[in-house]
């Protein structure tokens, strides 16, 4: 049986919740602290948690980081906000996904099930991948280190945006539509906003290009998608 673990300090959004995951099969575990949170985690493997942004104590960003430190479990992360920065806080400490306050439990069951679906096909053995280098322009990725150098310098790109990045690469010269990359990396089924990809297009930029402001390797074809090229668009 799946295990979930929700941490939420409201009531009201975490005994519905347990409820509602308990009638849908899964095995829901609830904490209303960072702390108990955390004590959970160690006490018993989870295959997925779901964590409010705003905890007393322990805060959602650094249990978040804590779990990520010693586990690769899927995170959803629960947040009232959903301005940009708080968008990129929540996926670069290493949230798979997001939802904001208040949210349907239909809306949240379809990320949970796309996580899971997700997770289920990265550990699921596919083709061989160990050694295989994509070189595109300054940007050399080794696939089975997980290792990106840009200009010879090792950045480090979190899952998301290394799977971006690689979709890309392995696909340079042509057109990539938002569409495609979504679909690729986060899933057919995904039912979030687009401003994850636009978060993660925006943190590659700023790590790949001279001016991120002015991109010439990753460049935007204007209502279809992105392109990638060794050389750059004047």
């Amino acid at each position: 049986m799946t295990r979930i673990l929700v941490v939420e300090d409201e009531p009201s959004y975490l005994e519905p919740l347990l409820f509602q995951l308990t009638r849908e099969g899964y095995e829901a575990h609830g904490a209303s602290t960072g702390e108990e949170g955390w004590e959970l985690f160690g006490q018993m493997p989870f295959d997925l948690v779901i964590l409010d942004l705003m905890l007393p104590g322990i805060s959602g960003t650094t249990l978040c980081r804590r779990i990520r430190e010693t586990h690769p479990v899927p995170i959803i992360m629960v947040t009232a906000k959903s301005t940009e920065n708080d968008v990129i806080v929540g996926l670069e400490i290493g949230a798979d996904d997001y939802v904001t306050k208040p949210y349907s439990f239909r809306e949240l069951l379809a990320r949970i099930h796309a996580v899971l679906r997700r997770t289920l096909e990265r550990i699921t053995p596919g083709p061989p991948t160990d050694g295989e280098t994509l070189v595109c322009g300054p940007v050399t990725m080794e696939i089975a280190s997980h290792e990106v150098h840009v200009n010879g310098t090792l950045t480090a790109f979190p899952l998301k945006e290394f799977e971006v990045l690689a979709y890309l690469i392995r696909n340079k010269g042509r057109v990539v539509t938002r569409q495609q990359l979504i679909g690729r990396v986060w899933g057919s089924d995904y039912v979030g906003d687009t401003k994850t990809l636009d978060v993660h297009i925006k943190r590659i930029r700023a790590k790949i290009e001279d001016d991120p402001t002015k991109p010439a390797l990753l460049t935007t074809v204007r209502g279809v998608g992105y392109r990638i090229s060794d050389e750059p668009s004047p």
